[in-house]
């Protein structure tokens, strides 16, 4: 069934038969009879002549997209078992945070195909929530987010932490202090990440733990543009260091109790992991 379905699918894209044929890698005579033999099946005509070309009735049309569907999932089952037997040629599907983008993942990345030169990666970037979200679906192997996420669903390791601090206005009454407590801001400004953002997920905390509800002032997707912001004199923000030279005008200032946020490598419990995706997270965990 599975030849007629993709000759049928093929002929779905232009309704040339000798074209579909081609494409199915089968003689168009085969691929006529083919077709013929699902109308029987079916007992409606699936395709009728429109001048020299083929057209697909309503009933082929439907049965043109449930082969396309079906197709998909053949091919997917086809790249498991493909994987099965070659973890050296598989595809791994990460996702994790933006701020992860310039440095982290490549060198994870980079490190992994020096071993494992032929597998392949997805790559795809978003914030905590969305990439937690994709992980669920199954639409990602592996999330690195921070903090790991809960839930009885996934299993996650810590892979590494990052010192949070406090960024504040070169012109800011803390700017010369060597630490500051959280509480030293509770009237001011905050500059954030928009909700889902793992890091405004770890503001929102700290802030409630150290005894007040922050002002925000403004919201943003990305941590850079914080740091512009801050640097603005609009307002403070809690952050990781900078990986490369901050923006003049702004100071960062070590938080006590020292704080940090933990990066997670997550991947659902209870679907078997690709070899290749295997492969990828043990790397993770060990580097």
């Amino acid at each position: 069934m599975a030849p007629k379905l993709a000759v049928l699918g093929a002929l779905a894209q232009d309704e040339h038969l000798t074209r579909a044929a081609e494409r199915a890698g089968v003689p168009q005579p085969t691929a006529s009879r083919w077709l013929t033999d699902l109308s029987e099946e079916l007992g409606t005509p699936i395709l009728v002549r429109d001048g020299r070309r083929i057209r697909l009735t309503r009933a082929g049309k439907l049965l043109a997209e449930a082969a396309e569907r079906s197709m998909n999932a053949l091919e997917a089952g086809l790249r498991q078992v493909e994987e099965e037997v070659d973890p050296e040629r598989g595809r791994v599907v990460l996702g994790f945070l933006h701020m992860l983008g310039r440095s982290v993942v490549p060198e994870l990345v980079r490190g992994f195909r020096q071993e494992h030169p032929h597998v392949r990666f997805g790559l795809v970037q978003n914030s905590r929530q969305a990439v937690t979200e994709l992980l669920a679906r199954g639409e990602v192997d592996l999330a690195l987010v921070a903090p790991p996420p809960e839930g009885d669903e996934f299993e996650s390791r810590v892979v590494f932490e990052q010192e949070l601090i406090v960024i504040v206005p070169s012109t800011h009454r803390l700017a010369g202090s060597t630490q500051v407590r959280l509480e030293e801001l509770a009237g001011d400004d905050f500059i954030v990440l928009e909700h889902g953002y793992g890091l405004r997920q770890i503001h929102d905390e700290l802030c409630a733990r150290a005894g007040f509800t922050p002002k925000i002032a403004f919201e943003s997707q990305e941590i850079e543009t914080v740091r512009g912001l801050v640097a603005a004199g609009l307002g403070v923000a809690l952050l990781t260091h900078a990986e490369l030279t901050p923006p003049q005008g702004l100071v960062e200032l070590p938080l006590t109790p020292r704080t940090s946020r933990r990066f997670g490598l997550a991947w659902r419990r209870d679907h078997p992991l690709p070899p290749a995706v295997r492969n990828f997270r043990d790397y993770a965990l060990r580097a």
